[in-house]
Formats: C-alpha cells, sequence, structure tokens
C-alpha cells in the first residue's frame, strides 16, 4: 500500500479489527449502490471516503430542488444535473483514487443481473417494494450480501440479507412480492431529513463491515429507527423455507 494510501486510511488501519488487511480488502471491492438519493447520498460518500476500490451507482432521476434537503452529496449548483453524475462529482471531491461507474439508468431485471453479478456487495437505496425486488431477485441469484435500507416520515429500518448463509432470510421473507404493502413516497408522507442519513450511513456502516470481513452483519435481524425517540428496535427475522425468491436454497 502506498504511502498516502496509508495516510488517506489510517484511522481505520489503527483500528485492530479492520488494519492493513481490512483496508487491502476494501481497497479491492466492488460496491454496488442502487440510488443516489437520501439514502444513496451518505452511502455513496462513506464508501468513497473508505476508499472502496470501484463504485457503481445507478439512478435515472435528475436532481431536483425538493431533493436538496435531505440528498447531502448534492449541490444547489447542480440542479438539473443527473443524480449519479452529480453524485460521482462529489465522490470524486473526496477520493480522486477511486474508480466511480455513474450509470443513468433505470434498475431494471436485466441491467441488475448484471451488475449485481459483477459486485463484492450491494446497497439498496431505492425509493420503491418495485425496485427492492428486482435487486433482491437479482442478489439470490448471484449469491451476493445485500444491505438494504428504507425511510419514510420519521421512521426507517434496515437489514442485511446474505443468502450465502443458508439460514439468512431473503428481501422477499420479510415482505413478499404478492403481498399487498402501502407504497408510500417522500413526496406525498414527507421525510425527517436525518433520518435518512441516519440509516444510509448506518447501511455504509454494514457494507464496510461486509467488504472488510469484520464482525458480525445485521443479516437475520430487521433494525428499526424511530426518529421521533430517537430509538432503535430490532426484531429477529426467519428464512422463509416456501419463499417464492429462495425457497430452492438447501436448508442450513
Amino acid at each position: 500500500m502506498e504511502d498516502q494510501h496509508l495516510l488517506r486510511y489510517s484511522r481505520h488501519i489503527l483500528l485492530e479489527e479492520f488494519g492493513i488487511d481490512g483496508q487491502a480488502r476494501v481497497s479491492a471491492a466492488h460496491a454496488l449502490v442502487i440510488g443516489a438519493g437520501g439514502l444513496g447520498s451518505p452511502v455513496a460518500l462513506y464508501l468513497a471516503a473508505a476508499g472502496v476500490g470501484r463504485i457503481t451507482l445507478v439512478d435515472h432521476d435528475e436532481l431536483d430542488l425538493t431533493n436538496l434537503q435531505r440528498q447531502i452529496a448534492h449541490t444547489t449548483a447542480r440542479v438539473g444535473m443527473s443524480k449519479v453524475d452529480s453524485a460521482a462529482d462529489a465522490m470524486r471531491a473526496i477520493n480522486p483514487d477511486i474508480v466511480i461507474e455513474a450509470v443513468k439508468l433505470r434498475a431494471d431485471d436485466e441491467l441488475l443481473s448484471r451488475l449485481v453479478a459483477e459486485a463484492d456487495v450491494v446497497v439498496d437505496c431505492s425509493d420503491n417494494f418495485q425496485t427492492r425486488h428486482a435487486v433482491n431477485r437479482a442478489c439470490v441469484a448471484h449469491a451476493k450480501p445485500l444491505v438494504a435500507g428504507a425511510a419514510i416520515r420519521f421512521d426507517g429500518q434496515l437489514s442485511v440479507y446474505d443468502t450465502r448463509d443458508a439460514a439468512s432470510p431473503c428481501y422477499a421473507c420479510i415482505f413478499p412480492p404478492d403481498a399487498d404493502f402501502e407504497e408510500t413516497r417522500c413526496a406525498v408522507l414527507g421525510v425527517f431529513a436525518p433520518v435518512v442519513g441516519t440509516i444510509g450511513t448506518l447501511q455504509a456502516n454494514e457494507a464496510l463491515k461486509l467488504l472488510a470481513g469484520i464482525g458480525p452483519s445485521l443479516a437475520g435481524s430487521l433494525l428499526m429507527f424511530d426518529g421521533r425517540r430517537s430509538a432503535f428496535d430490532s426484531l429477529r427475522v426467519a428464512r422463509d423455507p416456501g419463499c417464492s425468491v429462495c425457497g430452492h436454497r438447501p436448508a442450513g
């Protein structure tokens, strides 16, 4: 590792659990981030700052003024730009030594199958069930760990779905694709800005742990955050052996 990298990442390297080996794994890794909005902003910035060697960022949307209340990777001067290009600019300003691929496309099944296959970890920062289920299907198909988060109003949640572990549920085990969940949007119900920052930061935390190979992940647990009380609750979640997406896996 070059001297400038030893200096840049020194505060991670000083961590006994992380060290040079953990930083080397992070620097050699490829993270796929779906969504460059409220959740994706802190994820993208922290992964870039931590030196993830290659980051692919996917979002089809363009930046508008209402995004700036919470989407901290963007600036007023970049309103009208694609979110992936705006976020990539912010990431390169923090760390010019990494490779950033900005993909301005909707995350459909075909695109996800190709991109997920190339990634070491997938971070889902999307804002709708259709995309979340598409990301989950691709992660199950390619046996890639998925860090999924969501936030609306004052509430947030996240978990890790890692089907490399036979006992770990996938996203569809907990939120079945045929269930009648009410789709909620920030544009309708609003969202408290620090909540998306909290969940996005925790998604980056889980992604970096997976890439560095340190600590247990949130697989098997659903972490929920109440921004009104500034309180966390955690639920154990189990694999559904009859799941339509991952039920074909051998039992643990």
